[in-house]
């Protein structure tokens, strides 16, 4: 039998897969040559060098703050005595106002001395002579250094204000004065564990003087001036009064000279180095230059005790006692 001629059908194609398309190389960045990495970092370092300047030189400033040198600043939350000086012993006794004691050699500590003069307008004239110690007010908050510092007055035990000098005015109405020393630091000067002052019972008789509270044991012992004989009635020319001054030798001893009221005075006064001698109440003063006898004249119109005394040795040559 024989089959249909019928054409064979021709089977599909297969499919041939497209191609894979090959990605794209990756962009590359270009090396960047090794002179130029080196130029940035360099770049780099000189832009941080100023900060880094800064930061060290701001620690350095912190560092030499209350530990270094003299300075009116301390650490926040730290008290003066705790953020200077190192000069003496810093006790943990304090005074009735809260200041802590600090601590010296007996031969190293200051001294003070007050007298009293009533004033003509009511109070109290008051000056303070000391011992090892120069006041500094320029420098008051800062680090306690041996010898300086300023002094804090108490009346009938309550402090009023303080001295930054030899001299101040206290109000009437106190019956006691009390001159205590202080360092910069308003720690307070002590000898012995008790704190340098002077204490003195104000009268409205001669001028009062204190007695320093300690005193040192060692060195020249504060004593009262003493008073001279009243003086010989003073001839039409008044008198002449010599002192000479060497070193710190004064003679004769400093002593207190009677004086009437209208009476004339000169003082002949030689030094071996160039100072000033000072009338304190006449405000009257002449250059001394070393050898040459200097002169000063004055007429005691006014009642009261005036100190001569010398400005830059700081020597007492000898009080008027003005009659």
């Amino acid at each position: 039998m024989t089959r249909p001629d019928h054409p064979r059908s021709a089977p599909a194609p297969r499919s041939v897969p497209a191609p894979r398309s090959t990605p794209a190389p990756r962009s590359t960045p270009d090396r960047v040559p090794a002179s130029r990495s080196v130029s940035r970092r360099a770049r780099a370092r000189l832009r941080t060098a100023p900060l880094t300047a800064a930061a060290v030189a701001a620690a350095l400033l912190l560092a030499a703050g209350c530990g270094g040198r003299p300075t009116t600043h301390h650490k926040p939350g730290t008290g003066h005595e705790q953020a200077t000086g190192t000069v003496g012993t810093l006790l943990a006794a304090r005074d009735e106002s809260g200041h802590r004691l600090r601590e010296l050699p007996a031969a190293d500590a200051p001294a003070v001395r007050a007298e009293a003069r009533p004033d003509t307008e009511g109070g109290w004239n008051v000056h303070l002579t000391v011992e090892r110690f120069r006041f500094t007010p320029e420098s008051t908050g800062g680090a306690a250094l041996a010898g300086r510092g300023h002094a804090r007055v108490l009346a009938d035990g309550r402090e009023t204000t303080r001295a930054y000098g030899p001299w101040f005015h206290l109000p009437p109405g106190a019956r006691t004065l009390t001159v205590r020393l202080h360092a910069d630091d308003h720690t307070v000067w002590a000898v012995s564990g008790r704190p340098v002052q002077a204490t003195l019972s104000l009268t409205s008789g001669p001028s009062p003087t204190s007695t320093p509270s300690p005193t040192p044991p060692t060195g020249p012992t504060p004593t009262r001036i003493p008073t001279r004989t009243p003086a010989p009635p003073p001839t039409p020319a008044g008198r002449t009064l010599d002192i000479r001054v060497t070193g710190t030798t004064v003679t004769p001893a400093p002593s207190r000279v009677e004086v009437r009221k209208g009476e004339r005075i000169t003082l002949r006064v030689t030094s071996d180095r160039a100072d000033t001698v000072h009338v304190h109440g006449y405000d009257r003063e002449a250059v001394l230059a070393p050898g040459a006898p200097a002169t000063l004249d004055l007429t005691a119109d006014r009642t009261g005790l005036f100190e001569v005394e010398t400005h830059e040795s700081g020597l007492v040559l000898t009080q008027l006692v003005v009659r």
